[in-house]
Parts: C-alpha cells; sequence; structure tokens
C-alpha cells in the first residue's frame, strides 16, 4: 500500500572546497640553471625576432598561425633542420602527413631528411602512450604540426572532450618545459595552430597563457606576386609587429628571409 503524504526530506552534504597551502614568491629567492638563459639559434635573421637575445630560449612554447599554403611547416621545419645541423636534439611530430608525403617533401627541401620523425598516423589507436615515451627521451626543440591533429586523435582514442584533451597535451608540455624526462632536457615546443574566421589564434585562454610567442605567417598581397612574411603579435622575449619576409629557393633547397619585400 502506497504511503501517502509529503516525501521525506533527503538531506544533500555540501563539498566543502579545501582552500590550497599558499606560498608567495620573491624572485630574489630563486635559481635556475644558466642554461634556460642560452637561447637556441636558427642560424637565421628570424633569430632576432624569435627574442632579443637572439634564438628560441629552452622551455618556451612557440604557437604559430597562418593563411592557408603560406608555407607554415617548410618555415618551421626550416628551423628545426638548422637546429639539429647545429647539434641540438630535436622532434618533429607530424599530425597530417605521412612517409610517403615527407619523402617527396624532402625531395624539394633535402636538409628535412635528417630530422628524426615521429608519423602519429602509425599511432592512431596508442597516441597518448606513443607521444609521452618519445618525450620522456628529452629534447631541445619539438615541432608538433598540427596541434589540433594531435589533440584530436589522444580524444578519439580515450573517448574524451576536447577540453580534456588539450589539458592532457599542455600539462605535458609544461612538464617537458620544466625538465620532467630522462635527459632533463627543459623542451621547447613549436605548435602549428588552427585559427578562427577572424584570423586570430583558436583555443583556450589556458593555450594563449602558456605561449611564450604568437606568430603569424600570411601572404602581403594577393595573386601570385604575393609575397611571404612573418610577424609576431605577441612575444615575451622579443619584438613584435616586425615583418621578415620569406621565399623558397628551389635550386638550393632553402629558405631565404628578408627584412625587406624582394
Amino acid at each position: 500500500m502506497a504511503q501517502r503524504g509529503r516525501p521525506r526530506k533527503t538531506s544533500i552534504k555540501a563539498t566543502v572546497k579545501q582552500t590550497p597551502k599558499i606560498n608567495l614568491t620573491r624572485m630574489d629567492e630563486l635559481s635556475f640553471d644558466s642554461a634556460l638563459f642560452t637561447p637556441l639559434k636558427t642560424n637565421t635573421i628570424v633569430d632576432t625576432i624569435l627574442s632579443t637575445e637572439g634564438g628560441i630560449f629552452p622551455g618556451t612554447n612557440t604557437v604559430v598561425i597562418g593563411d592557408p599554403g603560406v608555407g607554415k611547416s617548410t618555415v618551421l621545419l626550416d628551423w628545426l633542420a638548422n637546429l639539429n645541423n647545429a647539434g641540438k636534439k630535436v622532434l618533429f611530430i607530424s599530425g597530417e602527413m605521412n612517409e610517403i608525403d615527407m619523402f617527396g617533401y624532402v625531395k624539394r627541401f633535402p636538409k628535412f631528411g635528417k630530422l628524426p620523425i615521429l608519423f602519429m598516423q602509425s599511432y592512431s589507436d596508442n597516441a597518448q602512450s606513443v607521444i609521452e615515451t618519445t618525450l620522456n627521451d628529452g629534447y631541445d626543440v619539438v615541432l608538433i604540426d598540427s596541434w589540433a591533429e594531435v589533440n584530436d586523435m589522444v580524444q578519439e582514442e580515450n573517448g574524451w572532450t576536447r577540453k580534456k584533451a588539450e589539458s592532457w597535451l599542455l600539462d605535458l608540455m609544461d612538464k617537458h618545459n620544466k625538465a620532467g624526462n630522462k635527459s632533463k632536457k627543459h623542451t621547447a615546443f613549436i605548435n602549428i595552430q588552427q585559427m578562427t574566421k577572424a584570423g586570430d589564434f583558436a583555443g583556450s585562454n589556458r593555450i594563449k597563457h602558456m605561449t611564450t610567442s604568437m606568430a603569424m605567417l600570411k601572404f602581403d598581397g594577393r595573386g601570385r606576386d604575393a609575397e611571404r612574411f612573418i610577424s609576431f603579435s605577441k612575444n615575451r622575449r622579443g619584438d613584435v609587429g616586425e615583418k621578415i619576409y620569406f621565399s623558397f629557393d628551389a635550386p638550393t633547397g632553402n629558405v631565404q628571409y628578408n627584412f625587406e619585400q624582394v
């Protein structure tokens, strides 16, 4: 027989959020390895806008966006190849190209042939563990092309939300920025990122806050004669707004850089 009357009240326990222990920092009390403040040089004039000291600093993060077909991958692989030739330990994580695509690429730019590459299309079912294991070796500079592709792979593999996959990748970068790997290297990351229809950086505010510098590669003009340039809209270590023009020299397989339009 069903009971009549008002239903009983159920008690709901309120979750009390614990206040974390707070430590205030005085920079005069901190010390860091001097190698953290020695820039890694690409040996191009781009070094002059990467930082005031010239080059990419260890433990920093750079996000790059650009117009379709402007040459983002080519320019950044050019930097990576120069760093590799200078004896730095580098890695290219490719979420978009496969081995056949890259082989054709190397025919045009032979200097890319010596780069160590992690082709993520070969590891779509275990992308997370493959990336974590590979980065644990420790690298000076890692280029990710693209952030969105790697993020989507890990999201689909684990059934995560986009936000959770993004947090995983940001936490992983932060770990290696702070030398959390076997080689104790303060890894610098260069990430090719998607952009919004308005031409801004896509992604959460946390990506922007963790990014040392943001660069754009764009066409200056329209049509076949349009020039290409790179410029920084944010740079904690260097200047913003200055343009460096670049072009691709097919006979030499190099990227040519210039402060002036050709």
